[in-house]
């Protein structure tokens, strides 16, 4: 699914990852968080992920990095399919990932240098004391850490430089890819920017690719290439950010981006307000068919029965919904 004939860095085929519930004696249920999704992201660009609390994006991200065993589905990094311990081995060395929460994220018992550079012992980047102590101190200055920094424990930072020590930490295995899960969620809206615009400076400078997950299509579009939008563990909508932006095509998008506020007083009173009824359906007792038929005013029978192929529209912008051509 690449926009263009570049060979993409990853890509994921047919992914999923069920967990199965306990609902009773001896009995469980899969919980279907990823169900059959697709994408890929090409070397230097970013695929934006959204959707509601609960629809599968962290998910999405851990099981790309293997952290949840995949329950089905392919995982390809630069051409190579990432199956054995081996591979998974070398998957790591080459992607890292920044936790939501900054607060739970740090071992409050390690220095900022030691959080910092346990990544580096791990994976052995250093020779001896001084080439650590230096790699530590550069990781720090491109997140905007002075040297003084290094000493003090996560408790004494702020939550965005708390945020910050997470990135450093995550920089510090020269990864190629950055799964970014929700990064900026658990920060003021004032910091939530500063952090942004460091992503996409570190992106300039370090050539980073990321797959940037959030619930707020501002904060997405802003730092994303393309965007994917997922509601109850399916995907039903990818495409260039701008043209998700300017033309959703699934309900759902068009529902998301109609809650985006506008600074405009005159534009926000001329624009229509799409307000979904009903509650998100438990991923334990999701819908027969498309799963967002139950809030979906198009909703047709055929929507109950029939799961609607994720399929390319029109150029590089792919919908799953079996009414796309008729509301749109």
């Amino acid at each position: 699914m690449s926009k263009n004939s570049v060979k993409p860095l990853v890509e994921v085929e047919n992914l999923k990852k069920h967990f199965d519930i306990n609902t009773g004696f001896l009995s469980t249920k899969p919980l279907k968080a990823v169900d059959d999704v697709s994408f890929s992201i090409n070397k230097g660009e970013t695929l934006g992920l959204v959707g509601e609390s609960g629809c599968g994006k962290t998910t999405v991200g851990r099981t790309l990095l293997h952290l949840y065993k995949p329950t089905g589905g392919r995982i390809w990094y630069d051409g190579r399919e990432i199956r054995t311990k081996e591979d998974i081995s070398y998957l790591r060395r080459k992607a890292s990932m920044v936790f939501q929460d900054p607060y739970s994220s740090l071992n409050p018992r390690m220095t900022v240098s030691d959080i910092i550079g346990e990544p580096l012992d791990v994976q052995k980047k250093y020779t001896n004391k001084n080439e650590r102590r230096d790699r530590i101190l550069e990781l720090m200055n491109y997140v905007g850490l002075n040297s003084e920094h290094a000493s003090r424990y996560a408790h004494e930072f702020s939550g965005g430089q708390r945020q910050r020590i997470g990135i450093a930490r995550a920089l510090a295995v020269d990864p190629e890819l950055l799964v970014c899960d929700e990064p900026v969620s658990a920060l003021d809206v004032s910091i939530q920017a500063q952090v942004i615009n460091m992503f996409v400076e570190l992106q300039e400078k370090l050539g980073l690719t990321y797959l940037f997950i959030a619930h707020d299509i501002l904060v997405v579009r802003h730092i994303s290439d393309s965007i994917a939008v997922m509601y109850l563990g399916k995907m039903v909508e990818l495409s260039d950010a701008d043209e998700i932006y300017n033309r959703p095509l699934h309900p759902y998008s068009k529902s998301l981006l109609s809650a985006v506020p506008i600074p405009d007083p005159k534009t926000a009173r001329e624009r229509k307000r799409i307000v979904l009824s009903g509650d998100i359906p438990s991923p334990l007792n999701a819908p027969s068919g498309c799963p967002f038929r139950t809030r979906c005013p198009y909703a047709t029978e055929e929507c109950a029965t029939s799961m609607p192929q994720f399929e390319e529209v029109s150029k590089g912008h792919y919908v799953a919904c079996h009414r796309v051509n008729e509301i749109n």
